[in-house]
């Protein structure tokens, strides 16, 4: 839904505020045909909301459907001001029928006390209110802007004296290993943003950053897919967080319920440099092997609109062309030097993207949240937001160098809790998170620097 977080002249709703709905009565099955741009229907807190007249009115753009058909709860209330909620009524239709087995495609993980969870309302009502008083726009930095273009120049620049102006193959390797640290900027700087909704007030400069990961190899599409829809609602979540599934047998290992293998006892050794290929296997596997299954570990893949599927299959296409057929037919550089250039600078982007996101979740103190199988359905025992904070990591964050480096995810604590802020505007609510964190007693990790 909507990653509005523009507080101007509005108050969030009481914190007991709920929504009573009654009507129909439908099954998953049911809600889940109602999953496209012209018949789109949700799931929040049990209620049925049919939403396709507000679509083409939605602030945050085509994210009104990213999870279209299924229990887009935590979606809604990470993205949304709390007076949001009362807008919902009018759209109300019913309510779930929870049936034999009714977290298959709809609901994946039923949270303690979804929707009224204290930390949470505390919290969003107090960051709602600072960006009130501060009368900004949280999810739009005139900064990014400039950020933004001095990023895409820069890849530009690289990607041509990579393979036409540098003459010297031993200056083309210092400009791809540049190329490649840009296309990793691009990844966790502009198109996370975008594809957050958390760049412009205009929809359409928003959409079209976001196909910037498109640009470099990989798809806007899949990311949402797997990151927004899976990740930040099951963050640690094995066998539902996409970003740790793993297959048996498999190369990693990452909790202490996955497969073991005793070649696992030496992955902190190998996985460092198998971590490299992350951006080719992105772009030339992982992308198609979703689109072929139309799956995503548990996340069932929507059916791409015409405009989702031109962006995949072009930037695909576009992709290929410049970066691999046409350094060869006009490049400075033989055929077998272009493909080292291009290997490097994979390598490069696939290690620069593992580091920032491992660092995250996937370190000591980062919480696996346990489920508990109950009539069927899977719990687990603490709230969302409260999850939010125990599964990730801070590090450095009084650094300026790595907010811009690494997109913000240096408050990666603050971007789980809300996702459509702009990045740069993380330090400004950290003192708030923190406080709020200390006060209901939510464990709340930050590293003083990224080696510590």
């Amino acid at each position: 839904m909507a990653p509005r977080l523009g507080f101007e002249g509005q108050f969030p709703v009481p914190l007991d505020d709920t929504i009573a709905c009654t009507g129909t009565i439908f099954t998953p099955e049911e809600v889940l045909s109602h999953n496209t741009p012209e018949d789109c229907w949700l799931i929040i807190h049990g209620n049925v909301y049919d939403v396709t007249s507000w679509v083409p009115h939605h602030p945050g753009g085509s994210l009104i459907h990213v999870n279209a058909g299924k229990d887009s709860t935590q979606l809604f209330d990470s993205y949304h001001p709390l007076h949001v909620r009362k807008l919902l009524e009018r759209y109300c239709i019913g309510s779930l029928k929870l049936g034999e087995n009714p977290y298959t495609d709809v609901c994946s993980v039923q949270y303690k006390n979804s929707g009224g969870e204290d930390f949470y309302l505390t919290l969003k009502s107090r960051v709602e209110n600072y960006f009130r008083m501060m009368k900004v726009n949280s999810r739009v930095h005139p900064h990014m802007f400039m950020k933004s273009i001095l990023l895409l120049a820069i890849y530009m620049m690289s990607y041509l004296f990579t393979f036409y102006w540098g003459g010297s193959f031993l200056l083309s390797i210092f400009t791809t290993v540049l190329m490649g640290f840009m296309v990793a900027e691009i990844g966790i700087c502009i198109q996370h943003d975008a594809n957050h909704g958390a760049y412009s007030n205009c929809k359409a400069l928003g959409y079209l950053m976001s196909t910037s990961l498109d640009l470099v190899g990989a798809s806007s599409f899949m990311w949402r897919q797997q990151h927004v829809v899976g990740h930040h609602s099951f963050t640690n979540v094995d066998g539902y967080d996409p970003d740790i599934r793993v297959s048996d047998p498999d190369l990693r290992r990452v909790t202490k319920d996955q497969p073991r293998r005793k070649y696992h006892y030496f992955q902190h050794w190998y996985l460092a440099w198998f971590y490299g290929l992350l951006a080719l296997k992105s772009i030339f596997m992982d992308d198609f092997v979703a689109l072929k299954s139309s799956s995503i570990g548990r996340i069932k893949l929507p059916k791409m609109t015409s405009l989702e599927s031109c962006i995949f299959w072009g930037g695909k296409l576009f992709y290929a062309l410049y970066m691999l057929v046409l350094p060869h037919c006009f490049g400075c550089h033989s055929g077998f030097q272009v493909a080292i250039l291009y290997l490097i600078s994979q390598l490069i982007a696939g290690w620069t993207l593992a580091f920032m996101f491992q660092v995250a979740h996937v370190v000591e103190k980062a919480d696996f949240p346990v489920l508990e199988k109950k009539d069927g359905i899977s719990k687990v025992s603490e709230g969302w937001a409260e999850l939010q904070v125990r599964t990730t990591n801070n590090f450095s964050t009084d650094s300026l160098f790595w907010l811009h480096v690494s997109g913000g995810l240096n408050f990666q604590i603050e971007h789980h809790l809300f996702p459509g802020l702009c990045h740069l505007y993380y330090p400004n609510i950290q003192p708030i998170v923190k406080e709020t964190c200390k006060e209901f007693n939510v464990p709340y990790n930050s590293f003083p620097t990224v080696c510590n």
